[in-house]
């Protein structure tokens, strides 16, 4: 099984914040494949889990907060024998323009909470992961920014990334090798 996690913060004031653009690629790819809904796990998490492109995937997003991400990534992955390779975390990153997409195998958590969580959770650092720009702010704190919404127009770079992003895990789900994958979208 393929088991693909969106980072994010739970709750409704939360929904469409910059922080939650990995929420957002994993419920497109449940809406696009009709998938239905995320449900309560038996960890903290809901999930949902379906066939896309004849394999078995789940679609993962915390219910811990950011910050704890790992605490449930963790028992998830060790509940159903997910190996490191058949796992992609989605995450925001504040170091690239909105729009952007890179694909990564492996690396520090770049000053982001849920992938040091996720990281120290897991043990290692050698993750799949695939991450969409939200920018620096412009003016205001960092908590502010990752917190706060899209403007108008940022939001078709947005929309377009997590397209991006989604062809970049339909993709994965069909075999393609994951570094090359880099070569491709990033």
């Amino acid at each position: 099984m393929k088991m693909i996690v969106g980072l994010g913060n739970v709750g409704t004031r939360y929904d469409g914040t910059r922080h939650n653009t990995g929420f957002m690629v994993v419920e497109q790819l449940a809406r696009d494949y009709h998938l239905g809904a995320f449900t309560h796990a038996k960890v903290e998490a809901v999930t949902v889990s379906g066939i896309i492109h004849g394999q078995k995937v789940m679609l993962v997003k915390p219910t811990t907060f950011m910050n704890d991400s790992g605490r449930a990534v963790k028992p998830l992955v060790d509940y159903y024998k997910v190996g490191l390779d058949d796992l992609v975390i989605v995450n925001d990153d504040l170091d690239m323009p909105v729009g952007k997409v890179r694909l990564k195998t492996h690396g520090a958590s770049g000053g982001h909470n849920g992938l040091k969580s996720i990281i120290h959770y897991l043990g290692t650092k050698d993750f799949n992961r695939i991450k969409l720009g939200i920018d620096h702010p412009k003016q205001g704190t960092v908590v502010s920014h990752v917190l706060g919404r899209f403007t108008t127009e940022e939001r078709p770079k947005q929309d377009a990334a997590i397209e991006r992003a989604e062809h970049a895990l339909e993709d994965w789900i069909q075999g393609s090798n994951f570094a090359e994958l880099m070569n491709k979208y990033n």
